[in-house]
């Protein structure tokens, strides 16, 4: 008769279940290692397309005038909210700024205005405000904003819901990223997109050069190579290197 095998102790049984577990996360199946969030940072943070306010600070300097880097800035706002922009373009001035400095953000917001209605926006088009100064000794903007269709991460980073050092034995065991990992370089991509549409479909084919189809085809049919030669000393101009 063989003897019953010996029951074992709770320390066995809990080494056992501790060992069991370490094995299991190491496995490759995810649905073993209990996973609670998607390890691709595509999944976890990815990108949408959102209605949000662009906004352009200009420094009033010297008396209220714009500096050439100013200027350049406001023009290239006003083209931006020309094509894209939604709404009205806001003009926010400071208000309670420090004493001497009303004149230059009058003057400046007068500058703005005229850049505005330079690059094509109408007097209904634009809506004047203002907003309080909580430091009137510091720098105070004056402040263009509109509304547009923008590229962004669906949630906000810099968020660590765990440690990410010792946080809980089962965390551990799973041994999965963090959860911040890879938001900042999704954020940095759609800040990037000049056309959000583009994360959505593909464009259109542009126009054909039917000049120079019409002559690839004719030397095709004439046994000649259509192909450019490209030629690297420098001697060739535009011209030859287009096949022109």
């Amino acid at each position: 008769m063989i003897p019953p095998l010996p029951r074992p102790t709770p320390l066995a049984a809990a080494l056992a279940a501790l060992i069991g577990t370490a094995l299991g996360a190491c496995q490759a199946d995810r649905a073993t290692t209990g996973s609670v969030y998607p390890h691709d940072y595509r999944a976890r943070h990815p990108i949408v397309l959102a209605d949000n306010a662009r906004t352009l600070d200009v420094f009033p300097t010297g008396t209220g005038h714009l500096d050439p880097r100013q200027s350049a800035d406001v023009d290239a706002f006003v083209l931006e909210y020309r094509r894209y922009g939604r709404g009205t373009l806001t003009l926010e001035a400071p208000r309670g700024v420090a004493p001497g400095a009303g004149a230059a953000v009058e003057r400046t917001v007068a500058t703005v205005r005229r850049l505005a209605a330079s690059g094509g926006v109408g007097a209904g088009e634009m809506v004047l405000s203002g907003y309080p100064v909580a430091n009137p000794g510091l720098a105070a903007p004056v402040r263009l904003s509109f509304q547009r269709l923008q590229a962004q991460v669906a949630d906000k980073c810099g968020l660590f819901p765990q440690d990410l050092g010792f946080s809980t034995p089962m965390a551990n065991l799973r041994n999965e990223p963090a959860w911040n990992l890879g938001c900042a370089m999704q954020a940095n991509v759609a800040a990037q997109v000049a056309d959000p549409v583009d994360l959505v479909r593909g464009r259109t084919e542009g126009r054909l050069d039917t000049a120079r189809r019409v002559k690839d085809i004719g030397q095709m049919r004439d046994g000649k190579d259509p192909s450019t030669n490209w030629r690297q000393d420098g001697q060739t101009n535009v011209r030859d290197r287009l096949g022109l």
